[in-house]
């Protein structure tokens, strides 16, 4: 694939790799620079992408603007005991129109995930979840996208696409690959009543921040995800000040670390974004800090997978047959690994939804 719409890393940043640590992170990732071009991608796992488009976000002006701070601050970090190889492949530029990029960052992501390459997207407004999205088309395979956010940014359904109203796009535009959609943290003040009782009637798991302030319960929704949408708003303005919608309440750096990492763990997570990163009113960089550290919990995550999803195999779990009064059986499976559970749904007949044939407990 031409990726000529890739720009390679600031320079500045490429410089400031000289005063690191050799076993820093950023020592020991491949890097699109100028000199070198594009890294090799043939035993690559992870791909980190920036987005330099925040026109989907009018009330975020700034968006995706200066994201080598974030490289900055995750090159300085230390890789764990990883055997996952990464690459930065740069920054998708701004198009001469909203929809270049859409179409810049679909066509990455859709050549990234047959390449069997997770893409971790950075920067840049909300919006490019639709982008995302639209990248799995051509796999034949419906979606569980999982969004972590205050809001559920459905919009009206005859608005514009913008990061206020992206998830209205995805489930109403065709092709419509979504399953599922979970939104993680929401806060109840930020969305209509009528949003969330739609989000109800559509079967769509919603969960408070209160509810989900015990971080384990987050785990088992990761467990059924395919994109995971992260928008940094989502998180206390006291930590993560970068964002022109921070909210004095929210997630802790701690909690959306380790949110982080639970995608990461997930055996379904194919691609994995965070957006709307502001660097105009980050204080000392902490919101890059942050973001960057984030960065590090998913690939921490992605190195201590299981792979023990039942729909690969069912061999090495316990089965378990519960009978039902006029019914079909239910079956439960336990992983001998991990010790996690599943339960086996009935689907209908259509090979499209086989892979969310197993529901997480």
């Amino acid at each position: 694939m031409d990726f000529n719409f890739l720009t390679p890393i600031n320079d500045t940043v490429v410089a400031h790799l000289i005063s690191q640590s050799m076993k820093s992170l950023g020592q020991n990732i491949a890097i699109h620079t100028t000199g070198n071009g594009l890294p090799d991608l043939s035993e690559v796992n992870i791909a980190i992408i920036g987005i330099k488009d925040g026109r989907g976000a009018p009330d975020n002006e700034g968006c995706g603007e200066n994201l080598q701070y974030i490289r900055e601050k995750l090159y300085q970090l230390f890789p764990g005991n990883w055997q996952t190889k990464i690459a930065d492949l740069g920054n998708i530029k701004q198009g001469d129109t909203i929809k270049d990029t859409y179409f810049a960052v679909s066509s990455s992501v859709e050549y990234l995930l047959k390449k069997k390459i997770i893409p971790i997207l950075i920067g840049g407004s909300q919006d490019l979840t639709y982008a995302n999205y639209r990248g799995y088309d051509s796999l034949d395979q419906t979606i569980n996208l999982v969004s972590v956010d205050s809001k559920f940014d459905l919009g009206a359904m005859n608005e514009n696409l913008r990061s206020s109203s992206f998830l209205s796009k995805i489930i109403m535009e065709q092709p419509n690959n979504l399953f599922n959609y979970s939104n993680i943290g929401y806060q109840t003040y930020f969305n209509s009543q009528e949003e969330i009782e739609l989000l109800d009637r559509l079967y769509f798991d919603a969960f408070r921040l209160g509810e989900v302030k015990d971080i384990t319960l987050v785990e088992p929704i990761m467990r059924d995800a395919d994109i995971v949408s992260i928008d940094i708003s989502a998180v206390r303005q006291s930590e993560a000040p970068g964002n022109k919608n921070a909210s004095p309440n929210g997630f802790y750096g701690e909690e959306i670390c380790a949110i982080s990492r639970y995608a990461g763990i997930s055996d379904k997570v194919t691609s994995f974004g965070i957006y709307e990163y502001n660097s105009i009113l980050d204080s000392n960089y902490q919101t890059a800090n942050l973001i960057a550290q984030m960065i590090w919990c998913f690939i921490e995550g992605v190195n201590a997978r299981a792979k023990d999803y039942p729909f690969v195999t069912k061999e090495n779990y316990h089965k378990f047959t519960v009978l039902l009064t006029d019914d079909d059986p239910i079956n439960f499976y336990k992983s001998d690994k991990s010790g996690r559970w599943w339960m086996e749904i009935n689907m209908i007949s259509n090979t499209k939804y086989k892979r969310h044939c197993v529901s997480t407990l």
